[in-house]
Formats: C-alpha cells, sequence, structure tokens
C-alpha cells in the first residue's frame, strides 16, 4: 500500500512532462485530422484492436476471440508489433519462430492457431504489402494493438477499456496511463469495457455507458475474464486446479490483478513472482521460480503462469519438463448475451467490403 501511495505521488510530480506529453498527441492528431499526415488504404478489410492506454485492456485475446470467430469463414491474417523481440522489420511466424524472433503475443497465437498468418512489423503501412506478397489469399487483417497507428485506415476499429481504469478517469503519461487523446475514442466503431465483474448489473452498465457517452452509431459491450484449464508448457497435459492447491504465480504481464484475484479463489495459498511486462526469462530468473516453487507444499504445489509467459520459458524446457509448471489460457465471454451481435457486425462489415470490390 505504501508502495501504491508512493507510485502515486510521484506520478503526480510529473504532471508538468503529462501535459508536454498532451501537447505533443494533440498536434500530431491535428496534423491528421488537417491531411498535412498521410493516411493509407488498401483494398481489403481491415480491423483494428486497440486502447488508449499503455497495455492491460485484454487486447490479446480479443484478437483470438476474433481468429476463432472468422477463420472458419475468411483467410485471417494478424499485423502486430511483436514487442521486445530481438528482430526488426517484418517477419512471420513459423513453426521453428521463438518469441525472440517474433515477440510472445505473435508466437502465443500462432501456437493455437497455426494455419493463419501471424506476422509482425514495427511499420505497419510497409509491413502489409509484404504480408499479402506472402500470403496473397488473405481476406482478413487483424491490426493488434494500432489505434494509435494513424497512417493506416481501419474500416472497423475496437476501442477497449478497462472496467477498473475507464479511459475518461484517466490522465496523461507519464502521470496517468493515457497514451492518445481521449476524444479519440470517436474514432471507434464498437467500444468495449474489458475485465467486467460477471454479475454486473444493468444500472451500472447504463451508468458506464452515459459516461463513455458513445456517439450515436457507436456501440458499447461488456465482457469478463474466463480462466480455462491449465496445462503443462512443454508436455501440454492439463491440470484442474483445486481448494488445496499452494500456488507460486509467476508473470511478466501488465495487468495480473485478475489472474491474481483468480488464484485467491482457487487455491488454499499462492506467492507471487511478478516481473516487468514481456520480461525476457534468464535463467537466474529459473533458478529463483525453483527455490520459491520449494517453499511450497511438495504434494500441492504448482507453479502457474500466462500463455505469453509460458513461450518466453519454454527454451528452459530441459529443466521445466519435471517441474509441476502451467499456462493458463484466457478468454473474453460477453456480458447480457451480446456476442452474437457483436460478431455479426463485424461479419457484416466484411461482407460489405467485399461486395463493393
Amino acid at each position: 500500500m505504501f508502495y501504491d501511495f508512493f507510485l502515486r505521488s510521484f506520478r503526480l510530480l510529473l504532471l508538468p512532462i503529462a501535459i508536454l506529453y498532451w501537447a505533443a498527441i494533440y498536434v500530431r492528431n491535428y496534423f491528421y485530422e488537417k491531411h498535412w499526415l498521410r493516411t493509407a488504404e488498401f483494398g481489403l478489410p481491415l480491423i483494428t484492436v486497440g486502447n488508449l492506454v499503455i497495455g492491460g485492456t485484454g487486447k490479446s485475446p480479443m484478437i483470438e476471440l476474433l481468429v476463432e470467430f472468422l477463420s472458419p469463414h475468411y483467410q485471417v491474417a494478424t499485423l502486430s508489433r511483436g514487442y521486445k523481440r530481438r528482430t526488426r522489420g517484418y517477419a512471420f511466424a513459423k513453426p521453428q519462430s521463438t518469441a525472440l524472433d517474433i515477440g510472445d503475443e505473435p508466437l502465443s497465437l500462432f501456437r493455437k492457431f497455426p494455419t493463419i498468418a501471424v506476422t509482425v512489423g514495427e511499420e505497419r503501412v510497409l509491413a502489409i504489402p509484404e504480408l499479402l506478397h506472402d500470403f496473397p489469399t488473405t481476406e482478413v487483417i487483424l491490426l493488434d494493438d494500432a489505434y494509435q497507428h494513424r497512417s493506416i485506415r481501419a474500416g472497423f476499429t475496437i476501442l477497449l477499456t478497462e472496467y477498473a481504469n475507464l479511459f475518461t478517469r484517466d490522465f496523461y503519461l507519464p502521470t496517468g496511463d493515457l497514451r492518445d487523446l481521449k476524444s479519440r475514442y470517436k474514432d471507434a466503431t464498437v467500444i468495449i469495457v474489458t475485465k467486467c465483474s460477471p454479475d454486473l448489473s444493468t444500472i451500472e452498465r447504463d451508468q458506464i455507458i452515459a459516461e463513455l457517452n458513445p456517439l450515436s452509431h457507436q456501440k458499447v459491450y461488456f465482457t469478463f475474464l474466463e480462466y480455462g484449464l491449465p496445462y503443462h508448457i512443454i508436455n501440454h497435459k492439463s491440470y484442474r486446479l483445486s481448494a488445496d492447491n499452494e500456488i507460486l504465480l509467476v508473470t511478466g504481464i501488465s495487468n495480473p490483478n485478475p489472474l491474481k484475484r483468480y488464484v485467491e479463489e482457487h487455491s488454499s495459498y499462492y506467492r507471487q513472482l511478478q516481473y516487468r511486462d514481456h520480461h525476457i526469462f534468464t535463467i537466474e530468473d529459473l533458478n529463483e521460480i525453483e527455490v520459491e516453487w520449494r517453499k511450497l507444499n511438495n504434494r500441492e504445489g504448482v507453479i502457474l503462469t500466462t500463455e505469453k509467459d509460458a513461450v518466453r520459458l519454454e527454451k528452459f524446457s530441459d529443466r521445466l519438463i519435471n517441474l509441476p509448471i502451467y499456462s493458463i489460457p484466457v478468454c473474453h465471454r460477453f456480458l447480457f448475451n451480446a456476442q452474437l451481435e457483436f460478431e455479426s457486425s463485424i461479419k457484416s462489415f466484411i461482407d460489405n467490403f467485399k461486395s463493393r470490390e
């Protein structure tokens, strides 16, 4: 608690920098609005998933949801930056790719959906032509974390905002977490409030919608996170958590709080090793994980991590095969029976786009 108070106080002292940051992004967006900076369009449906803050809104599971829904009907490709990879430029996922080659999120996605084109590139406007050259049958491209990339005009834009940190209540970096203007929510096709409580009431839903103040054409949806059955990160054998489990939670993600709450409810005791977002695990980290795991009950103690962390840990497979280390999948679930409506709006966008060709 003292750490949180110190951090908030320190960030408040950075208010002058936050004002300068706001001025810089205001000028940038003004240049785009005046068409002084150019925006490219492409002849196929582009769907952007993004947010106005730095991390933690559930972009990766939203991309997975879209891939799962769209891939049976269309040739789908994804394009992201590939954060924290050791390579540069355009690349696409291959069976031998590692997290250092393409980034942890793209690799995790490719492991789940090996038949789709999973690509990375810092400059999306340059990467898309290369993507289409390598995968010429592509019908739909999902742009991951590209809300700020105004050099590309996407036809359908999904803006995510976290229930516990709505963009309307936030402030600009570094005092707050906003990395873009609040007013840019108006550019979204739909707004999704993520990480809600599964029992969110209709009264609170309506209050949040009023606060977000969507435009007449914008639809607001609400989702909660649902965790699946953990599986061993090397041999992939599934494991069902029980109330007797003692858990060592290992995370290198921007917002582990929802997972922490889940672990609290599904264990007798847990402790956590928390690393920075997209942390590249070292042998020293692995030694630390083993030491902390051995402090748990030998019979019921397990190590739990996220799928994104798992692909950064699997390079230590020789040692991990003998450890009870499991990754836990997570997905969005729509509240108020809205998923079919959401999916229908995306399918209508794609079909209408293709009918104009």
